[in-house]
């Protein structure tokens, strides 16, 4: 009785925060998610790096939940990953049931923090799609996506969006260094390609595609450049021999092509 009394009243207070953006991170968005009946979905839940919260959870209004960060279910995992500052919910099986508002939450001495909210709708036929959820590319090179959206959206604007600090990218071309871009394309009927050249590796996470307020998410991974590596082999002249500066810068290039 206890446990549903702390329930409703955490689920009062999340509803309280949302009316009058009480202790609501300023990055908050309220996205429509639209997945497959059956489908999964990996959804990335930021925090702030220089001051990591105590507690994370990801909350539903369904059951009025709360899950805490590393915990493993048969169709739920909510992982804590430090290193990138986020934790990650991902969501398996999924059906009509579970449609509804979600939130990632942190908890810093006590206080919790809405810092992502989200509107989950399972369906035949996503809103929003993306042929792959995790795409790579080099450092130094470029990266393609395709996203799909239904003809409702045909009109919505378009847009590729970073997770992290929500900035977005529209239709067109838009230079975001000295040397990269992103550039979007609409066929106008059912799909747009976004097209990232000049990769560097702060480029790597989350992102998202969307038409209007439906959104779908992306794990873009960059991956460092190559290193070149040249093996110079020198082999000593036989005794008796007679070897010229000439032959020397020969057998010289000939280890460096070889190699």
């Amino acid at each position: 009785m206890a446990a549903y009394a702390n329930a409703k009243l955490f689920y009062i207070s999340v509803v309280f925060w949302l009316i009058l953006g009480v202790e609501c991170y300023s990055g908050l968005s309220n996205h429509v998610l639209t997945i497959m009946t059956g489908g999964s979905v990996t959804i990335p839940c930021h925090y702030d790096e220089k001051n990591p919260p105590q507690k994370k959870y990801w909350f539903s209004e369904i059951d009025t939940s709360k899950i805490y960060t590393d915990t493993i279910e048969e169709n739920l995992s909510v992982i804590d990953h430090p290193d990138q500052s986020l934790f990650t919910v991902t969501m398996r099986n999924l059906q009509n049931n579970q449609n509804g508002p979600y939130y990632c939450v942190v908890e810093t001495e006590g206080q919790p923090t809405v810092t992502y909210e989200l509107h989950l709708k399972v369906r035949s036929a996503p809103d929003v799609s993306v042929v792959s959820s995790s795409v790579s590319g080099h450092e130094g090179g470029n990266v393609s996506v395709q996203c799909f959206y239904s003809s409702g959206y045909q009109n919505e604007l378009k847009q590729w969006c970073r997770y992290k600090d929500q900035s977005c990218y529209t239709v067109g071309r838009t230079d975001t260094s000295q040397n990269s871009s992103v550039q979007i394309s609409d066929d106008g009927r059912n799909s747009f390609t976004v097209l990232m050249t000049g990769l560097r590796l702060s480029d790597s996470g989350w992102f998202f595609c969307s038409a209007g307020e439906a959104m779908n998410p992306v794990y873009l991974t960059v991956i460092e450049a190559e290193q070149v590596t040249v093996h110079l082999t020198v082999t000593e002249a036989e005794p008796g021999s007679v070897t010229t500066d000439t032959s020397t810068e020969k057998e010289l290039r000939f280890s460096l092509s070889q190699n």
